[in-house]
């Protein structure tokens, strides 16, 4: 027979083991929580309408966005391999006027997309006016996105915007004042647009919403053996 002082030793041993079992067990599964992955690609969708805070009116303003990162598929000149910030979607700007009881729309074609954690910076080439809009066919336009979570009041299950509570959503866009040239007594022109410019999100949403799913800009690919590889733009050793 065994002595009690022999069980005791077992018995020990035996709860000991369970409480490493349980921790093993704890470890693996809040690493598994730290350990999500991260998009492999950026991107920002979804609709939403917002106020401008400096001017009030009874106009109806939207953005919708559809775009998603394509890293090094837009060769430029110098720039054969693109950019880390190339991107390929869509946008649609719409306005309705109450002054004139019509609604005005645009659509663009994304060619650059930069995030951040909640937050992004995009711009379109605008290819399509409807009739009466701004002739800006042609034209690059910048957006901001601020995505501010799901917008709901704590008890309410509504789906994103759509709840009681008002979105944190906000935009900010490259037109209305916020992107000028001034140049001494005369009036200030809006300035050119480049790629991934855009103002703070300073517009607030107030119905609908967006979501930015952040990834890092990633490193070139491997160049084909006895290429330079793709390189980003160099500045001059004048500036």
């Amino acid at each position: 027979m065994m002595s009690r002082s022999v069980h005791r030793t077992l018995a020990a041993i035996t709860v000991l083991g369970a409480g490493l079992a349980v921790a093993s067990v704890s470890v693996a599964a809040s690493a598994d929580q730290e350990e999500k992955p991260r998009p492999v690609r950026a991107s920002v969708v979804g609709s939403a309408e917002f106020v401008l805070p400096y001017h009030q009116d009874k106009d109806v303003r939207s953005f919708t966005f559809d775009a998603r990162a394509a890293p090094y598929s837009r060769p430029l000149p110098g720039i054969p391999g693109g950019l880390p910030t190339d991107a390929r979607g869509t946008v649609t700007v719409s306005h309705y006027s109450a002054e004139r009881d019509i609604t005005y729309t645009s659509k663009g074609r994304v060619d650059c997309l930069v995030t951040g954690v909640r937050t992004a910076t995009l711009t379109a080439v605008i290819t399509e006016v409807s009739p009466g809009g701004p002739p800006d066919v042609g034209k690059r336009v910048g957006f901001s996105v601020y995505d501010g979570g799901d917008g709901k009041r704590e008890g309410k299950g509504e789906e994103k915007g759509k709840g009681e509570g008002r979105s944190k959503d906000r935009v900010g866009f490259s037109w209305n004042g916020v992107n000028l040239l001034p140049t001494g007594a005369t009036p200030p022109e809006e300035a050119p647009v480049g790629t991934c410019m855009a103002p703070a999100p300073y517009a607030p949403v107030t119905k609908g919403g967006y979501a930015v799913a952040h990834a890092e800009l990633p490193p070139p690919p491997p160049s084909p053996k006895g290429s330079s590889g793709p390189t980003g733009p160099t500045r001059s050793s004048s500036e």
